[in-house]
């Protein structure tokens, strides 16, 4: 078996020399984590090779040396790269997440390429991908690609992690192409994110765009579960911890320590991009120099920026604004001996780096927003002993794990001022005491861990979703249940009515009777044979009104009441409300809009459906909370169903009309379908010989799952048509055939 890890771009370096091409890997977080990570599987990689060639046969060489390091390439054109990488996936995705919406770029050909590239490389996967494989996907240029995947192989096992922030629904509901990208990320298994904030505000924007409910960590999407947690991504702790004792390392710690002498060092790093924060930082240190000259000559800002899509405008126009506020602050403040601010515009090498770290006093870690920030993690893993201050953005999803370091609001430039005033005056035993308790925290929460428990947690979600797969009714099955249903004498078929008989509607009232419903419940009752029971939580006046012209059982109000050759019988007397059961259930009308009370004889049904999806489960855990009291008191059960809350008597359910059933006994073939939780009720209540069905979601008393309501009505029409039976000669098995013609001939000499 084998994991697929799938990203924009494969971890590997590329350099032309002449006509010769090298091939180096480089080792960045992802890549180290997985390449240690300790699984029973081949480990392969998919991704951009990071050149741009339309020469087949430089693409069949980069291939082939790409192959040996169990790299496949996606080959994409300096057309594809502009509009789905610079286009779609930068200029769309990353400012609406990050939270820039003004810097949201949309345009037709963007989305077109993105499409495009996704379904490059889901070619590429299936084209590779084998039974057993699994697929890791990994970010935001590929969210189309996890559902491509599910709808080319169902059966895969797809998991999928997004790096950066996932916005809250208010934003990302902007999106045009908002309901393809979720449907997408809904084709894994398992997808998660850094922070817990980011999993609710996918949720939420999955509950009320596309309508999928969630039940607590897992929604369910047919015969199958797609599962979302917060898994904090680390970065290889001991290789920094333990890089300060490179003798590469201890020269450049005594290169910084001469360059900036016994000042107070502050260290800025960050990738050149509007999200980091990098002007607040520098208004900032600016408010701190203007406020607190007693260490003007005594605090140096060391700002390292790496270089990066300098020339897309924005990011060029950040970079010129940078550049003035650096020189705005070092010409008002600057010394013959000391400037404010040290400015390299550049990349550091991992030993530089390392030591840049080791000698400065403070870190300034204050993006606007950030999906994680490693930098925040590897500045307190190279501390070893040495004391130093961690002050980090609150908006970076570290700040969930690092609570010891200085916390603050990034927008707010007094803050950074204080902070680095608090910083700078911290007594070295509180440093080495945060540092301590914040190195606890980053050398268990590692890379490595970060990898395994998403592997754990994935492969948890797969199994379930292979399980339930297995409860799929599959054609064999329906064969199966047709040969029973044949050879029957007395059958007993059981359906409930909304979302298996008829789709589930936003308004009850509109979920009449089709004629193709109508001709197929017909057509079952005209075998003599069958029983047919709709067995519903409909009211009897809506079930006499829709089907009171067949000739079928009804049960209506959960077999509250029942209709038998055309008279209707009743369990439960009618209720009297309670008037303080009334009061609760018009207040919550009140204060939910779009929801609706319907009052049966024997049962209250408050249904939400059409509301808010979070203000809906919200006020459905308010409800039953003030409920239960005064429901206890009177003997009233209060049961959950999609999207409605119920309050009936305990007396009777779905399960006790089918006990009523039962009692008359002799069937020799019973079919129960239904899609609810009230169905589980009618499923347990079986003989164990019989035929569940459920339909949607899957249940653990059902034996068979129906994804789609669909294929109901054709499943139950192709009960009547005839089927081969098991027991009748095959024309593929002729020995038989001849064997049975030598006995018959043999009986009839006898005679």
């Amino acid at each position: 078996m084998r994991l697929f890890i799938i990203s924009n771009r494969l971890p590997v370096r590329m350099t032309r020399e002449g006509d010769r091409l090298s091939f180096t890997r480089s080792e960045g977080g992802l890549a180290t984590g997985l390449g240690s990570l300790q699984i029973p599987y081949e480990k392969h990689w998919i991704g951009w090779p990071g050149i741009c060639t339309d020469d087949p046969q430089e693409r069949k060489t980069i291939g082939s040396e790409l192959r040996r390091m169990h790299f496949h390439p996606v080959f994409l054109s300096e057309a594809e790269i502009e509009n789905y990488y610079e286009g779609y996936s930068n200029s769309t995705i990353w400012p609406l997440c990050h939270y820039f919406y003004a810097y949201t770029l949309y345009k037709s050909r963007f989305w077109e390429a993105y499409r495009e590239v996704n379904r490059r490389f889901c070619e590429e996967i299936c084209r590779v991908v084998e039974p057993g494989d699994r697929v890791w996907v990994q970010d935001y240029h590929l969210m189309l690609l996890p559902g491509m995947l599910r709808e080319a192989m169902p059966d895969l096992c797809i998991g999928y992690f997004h790096h950066i922030p996932f916005p809250s629904y208010e934003l990302f509901r902007i999106l045009p192409e908002r309901a393809r990208l979720l449907r997408g990320l809904l084709g894994a298994d398992f997808i998660a994110f850094h922070t817990p904030d980011y999993m609710r505000h996918f949720v939420s924007a999955a509950q009320h765009i596309l309508n999928v409910e969630f039940r607590l960590d897992e929604a369910q999407l047919g015969s199958r579960t797609a599962r979302v947690d917060a898994l904090p991504m680390g970065i290889n702790y001991d290789l920094y911890h333990k890089a300060a004792s490179k003798i590469q390392v201890r020269d450049a710690v005594e290169k910084y320590r001469r360059l900036f002498g016994d000042r107070k060092l502050i260290l800025s790093v960050d990738r050149l991009d509007y999200s980091k924060g990098i002007l607040h930082r520098l208004h900032g240190f600016a408010s701190f120099l203007e406020r607190h000259p007693e260490y003007r000559g005594k605090a140096t800002l060391s700002m390292v920026i790496v270089p990066s899509r300098d020339h897309v405008g924005s990011y060029a126009e950040l970079k010129t604004r940078i550049d003035e506020e650096i020189g705005s602050i070092n010409g008002k403040y600057s010394t013959m001996d000391w400037t404010p601010v040290c400015y390299f515009y550049h990349g550091f090498s991992f030993e530089e780096l390392v030591a840049m770290y080791y000698v400065a006093d403070v870190a300034l870690v204050t993006p606007l927003r950030d999906g994680m920030n490693l930098v925040a993690k590897e500045y307190i893993a190279v501390k070893d002993g040495n004391p130093g201050v961690l002050i980090l953005s609150e908006m970076a999803g570290a700040a969930v794990e690092l609570s010891d370091a200085l916390l603050i609001n990034p927008n707010d430039m007094d803050q950074i001022e204080q902070a680095i005033v608090k910083a700078l005056e911290m007594p070295e035993q509180e440093q080495l005491r945060r540092l301590k308790k914040m190195q606890r925290i980053v050398s268990a929460q590692t890379v490595n861990r970060w990898a395994e428990s998403f592997i754990g947690e994935w492969s948890s979600a797969c199994r379930k979703n292979w399980a339930m797969n297995r409860k799929r009714l599959s054609p064999e099955s329906e064969t199966t249940i047709r040969r029973h249903y044949a050879r029957a004498r007395k059958r007993l078929i059981l359906l409930d009515y909304d979302g298996t008989l008829a789709p589930i509607r936003a308004r009850p009232e509109e979920a009449s009777p089709t004629p193709e419903l109508l001709d197929t419940l017909r057509l079952l009752c005209g075998d003599p044979r069958n029983r047919i029971v709709i067995n519903s939580g409909r009211d009897k006046a809506t079930l006499e009104r829709w089907l009171g012209e067949l000739p079928v059982t009804l049960a209506a109000e959960h077999g509250a009441r029942y209709r038998e050759n055309g008279v209707w019988h009743t369990r439960v007397a009618r209720q009297q409300w309670n008037t303080g059961i009334m009061a609760i259930l018009n207040l919550y009308l009140e204060k939910t809009p779009r929801s609706r009370l319907e009052v049966k004889d024997t049962a209250l049904a408050w249904h939400y459906r059409e509301c808010d999806p979070w203000l809906g489960e919200l006020r459905a855990q308010q409800l039953t909370r003030a409920l239960v009291s005064v429901c206890l008191r009177h003997k009233l059960q209060i049961i959950q169903g999609s999207k409605v809350l119920e309050i009936k008597s305990p007396e009777y359910s779905k399960g006790s009309e089918v006990r009523r059933l039962l009692e008359k006994g002799g069937y020799d073939f019973i079919l129960a379908m239904g899609d609810d939780t009230t169905d589980d009720d009618m499923f347990e209540a079986l003989p164990r010989d019989s035929f569940a069905v459920k339909v949607g979601s899957v249940s653990e008393k059902a034996l068979y799952n129906m994804p789609q309501q669909e294929r109901v009505l054709p499943f139950l029409r192709s009960l009547t048509e005839k089927v081969p039976d098991a027991s009748e000669p095959s024309r593929k098995r002729p020995g038989r055939t001849a064997i049975r013609f030598v006995k018959r001939l043999l009986q009839t000499k006898n005679r």
